[in-house]
């Protein structure tokens, strides 16, 4: 049995992975990044154990501050305390086999902790692509003002998966009136630009260019 059918407190049936189904899912990602990471040319040596040991830091001071929650929909998605920022400084430090990996990683625990599973394939777009998409800030490691401008794409590629998860498995939540494509990029924006914007805020503050910047030296020196 690869997951448990459990009725939440709404009524609503969802999809509990079991331990043999966690195993399974662990095993299909390690081969989907193990694929994708043929293809980023950044990755050809793999990482040290320095480079990890960050990466399980950010994986789990994201994960900390992931329930620290300024606001939260009853079904589904909230306002963090920069929990995106965070999972996106993997890439930002050392490219973006190592964003997506950190952010993967980061999705299958949030999964674990919190899961919010209706249909076993949202599951997938939820927590695999979505938060694997903050890894995207890797695109722009190199770049001047590589943290802000990878946490834009990161935070933009997790809001696609979350629009297409939204129009796709949760349009009957749509408010009355509302065509379920357009709830969904609605819903979908309050939250997650709502914290983008408050972290892009605190970033473009003078003293966090010499945050960042230590932060990355100390991270790959």
């Amino acid at each position: 049995m690869l997951y448990n059918v459990v009725v939440n407190d709404w009524g609503e049936t969802t999809y509990v992975p079991t331990t043999l189904g966690n195993v399974l899912l662990g095993v299909v990602i390690v081969a989907l990044l193990a694929v994708a990471m043929v293809f980023v040319k950044k990755n050809t040596q793999k990482l040290s154990v320095k480079q990890l040991a960050f990466c399980a830091v950010a994986i789990a001071l994201g994960t900390v501050f992931s329930n620290i929650k300024l606001f939260h929909f009853p079904t589904g998605g909230s306002i963090t305390l920069f929990s995106m920022l965070i999972i996106c400084l993997p890439g930002y430090w050392f490219g973006l086999g190592a964003g997506i990996l950190t952010g993967v990683a980061y999705g299958i625990l949030q999964l674990l902790i919190d899961p919010y599973v209706l249909f076993p394939m949202q599951l997938v777009i939820d927590y695999i692509l979505a938060f694997g998409a903050l890894g995207l800030s890797g695109l722009f490691s190199n770049s001047k003002a590589g943290l802000l401008k990878g946490y834009c794409a990161g935070v933009f590629g997790r809001f696609v998966f979350a629009v297409l998860s939204g129009w796709i498995f949760f349009g009957a939540y749509a408010w009355e009136g509302w065509n379920p494509f357009f709830y969904s990029l609605a819903y979908n924006a309050i939250y997650i630009f709502a914290e983008a914007a408050v972290t892009i805020a605190v970033l473009l503050l003078p003293p966090m260019k010499q945050v960042t910047a230590t932060g990355k030296k100390l991270a790959t020196e």
